[in-house]
């Protein structure tokens, strides 16, 4: 089984050496790491060059952000799987891609998902929240639950069937597409319980005000065009993150 990893980039050259380091430690050999990089202006390039053997492709030009990039990638990919791995992001483990083609394997699903580690900045060794998804349920998701997207890997068959990333969304559009693939289209799904992702904090989505109010407002929209009952589903969405800020 081939896995198709994508990194979309930009100016990411402060941190993407340690997502590069998580993806050359990887003890599973058949690999397929694609980087989209939109035009950087910094030593992104470089960094690649220097930090990693396994990429397999690099395209590099202008885009309309990342899910033009990730959309770009999976066009590119030829894996028999499709996961995305962001460029201040890191594999949380050598066996991580290993542990996923397993569960593939021994489930036979058409998605996979794990648990995701919010992290410091600027020590990935610092714990700052658990994002403990626990087992699949679609009732969850009608209620505003969904996977770690982070964490999320998919047959590329799924998305040639069920598409791509929508560019309507700038922040929300990888919920928009668990839901499309997840609710709407029902593909297969099981949870692997380990933490297959740590991510740094102060991602686009949650780094200021204005970014958390155009997340809720795009989660509205998506929501709204899948029929569910959006205040509800919008206060479990958001309450259900209070528990990943416990230490454990």
């Amino acid at each position: 089984m081939r896995i198709s990893i994508i990194t979309a980039t930009y100016n990411s050259e402060k941190t993407l050496h340690e997502t590069l380091r998580s993806l050359e430690k990887q003890s599973y050999p058949d690999i397929e790491y694609i980087i989209i990089d939109g035009a950087s202006k910094d030593n992104t390039l470089a960094v690649v060059n220097e930090h990693c053997t396994r990429v397999s492709k690099v395209i590099c030009e202008p885009d309309q952000g990342i899910y033009d990039a990730l959309n770009k990638g999976i066009r590119l990919a030829t894996g028999d799987v499709i996961g995305f791995l962001h460029s201040d992001d890191l594999l949380a483990y050598d066996g991580a891609v290993a542990d996923i083609v397993d569960t593939f394997k021994t489930t036979n699903c058409d998605a996979i998902y794990g648990d995701l580690e919010y992290v410091s900045q600027h020590d990935t060794t610092k714990r700052v929240r658990l994002w403990k998804s626990g087992a699949f349920s679609r009732l969850k998701m009608q209620f505003g639950w969904m996977p770690p997207h982070p964490s999320f890997y998919m047959k590329r068959s799924c998305y040639i069937e069920f598409g791509q990333f929508s560019l309507d969304y700038h922040i929300s559009a990888d919920y928009d597409s668990l839901l499309r693939y997840i609710l709407i289209n029902r593909i297969s799904v099981a949870y692997l319980p380990k933490v297959l992702v740590k991510m740094r904090v102060g991602g686009i989505s949650n780094r200021s005000i204005s970014s958390m109010i155009s997340k809720s407002l795009e989660d509205i929209r998506i929501m709204r065009t899948n029929s569910m009952m959006w205040p509800l589903a919008l206060a479990y969405k958001n309450l259900s993150k209070l528990p990943q800020f416990i230490k454990k």
